[in-house]
């Protein structure tokens, strides 16, 4: 699922090949075909290594004691990978905008479950700061990831990320609890 997802991410769902994928993977093509039978099955996996990312991700930030804490080390990890955000953006957004463009019964609708996650954890640590409108910050946040990382990509400008991540974590360093 790894080799699936940063191919998929690398080159777009309609360019990866599953020979694609067996050679990132290092193993027959045969074996690829035995797991993925159709380009869809790798778009399902590419997706449920994100949700395996993100879980890791959060798993990790949810040992710090402090929410505030929480949303900046989930900043600082998205400016850590400023120079694959201004190469391919972000793996999730781009997946979810290009499967928005293809007729394929719902996996653009499953890329969303996957934004939706990360909303919602982002939600509860505003909910947990004591802030109003939770949910509208949580948008807030993530929505200035996407654009950071489409316009890192635009640019192909990774000093972008850099510049807007420590906007943002001024941004929640300057949010006062009510």
């Amino acid at each position: 699922m790894v080799a699936a997802a940063e191919v998929v991410h690398r080159q777009g769902v309609e360019r990866t090949t599953i020979a694609d994928i067996a050679r990132a993977a290092d193993v027959p093509v045969g074996n690829v075909y035995y797991y993925f039978k159709s380009k869809d099955e790798l778009v399902v996996a590419a997706l449920s290594e994100h949700t395996r990312q993100l879980d890791l991700l959060t798993d990790r930030l949810n040992q710090l004691a402090d929410p505030r804490e929480r949303l900046k080390g989930l900043v600082e990890a998205w400016v850590s990978q400023r120079d694959v955000a201004a190469r391919y953006g972000c793996p999730t957004g781009t997946l979810a905008m290009e499967l928005d463009k293809r007729d394929d019964g719902g996996l653009d609708a499953e890329a969303g479950k996957v934004m939706r996650l990360l909303l919602d954890w982002v939600e509860q640590q505003f909910r947990e700061l004591g802030l109003p409108e939770p949910d509208g910050l949580a948008l807030t946040l993530v929505g200035a990831y996407q654009g950071m990382s489409l316009l890192a990509n635009a640019l192909r400008e990774p000093r972008v990320m850099d510049r807007e991540g420590a906007r943002l974590l001024a941004w929640l360093d300057s949010l006062e609890v009510a």
